[in-house]
């Protein structure tokens, strides 16, 4: 299977504090969205930062990975619902993320699940490329 490259671009203009910037998801088309300082470092306030935009990644390459290895092992689940929290800290960078995964497999324990989702974790590509930043799991079966 041949690899894909996808693309995003960003335009900023102004200082770090006082200035705004746009960016825009190119490959898909799908929206240009507003980033800036204090939507980075304080509240969202309608505003994106490169943060949301990597638990956005992480959250979706996650449930793929689980996915296909549920299937994989003969227990393909019935839905997934993971978050991604990432976290940053001015001056420090991201300093950690949490994965929180909930998900409804029939036939497969508890236990199980969150090996599975473990192993997930450790191998999706998203999770690869982010190893630098701690990375935990949350893991339960919908009730």
């Amino acid at each position: 299977m041949a690899g894909t490259t996808r693309t995003a671009t960003n335009h900023w203009e102004g200082d770090l504090l006082h200035g705004s910037g746009q960016v825009t998801l190119e490959s898909s088309g799908v929206g240009t969205f507003d980033v800036n300082w204090p939507s980075r470092a304080e509240k969202a306030n309608g505003k994106t930062s490169p943060e949301e935009l990597i638990a956005a990644a992480h959250s979706s390459c996650f449930n793929m990975a689980f996915s296909n290895g549920l299937a994989g092992a003969g227990t393909p689940p019935t839905s997934l619902d993971t978050t991604a929290e990432v976290t940053f800290v001015p001056g420090s960078g991201i300093t950690g993320i949490v994965l929180k995964v909930v998900g409804s497999v029939p036939g497969m324990s508890a236990d199980d699940f969150k090996a599975a989702a473990e192993d997930a974790k450790a191998n999706c590509p998203v999770s690869q490329a982010l190893k630098a930043v701690p990375i935990s799991l949350e893991a339960s079966l919908a009730e």
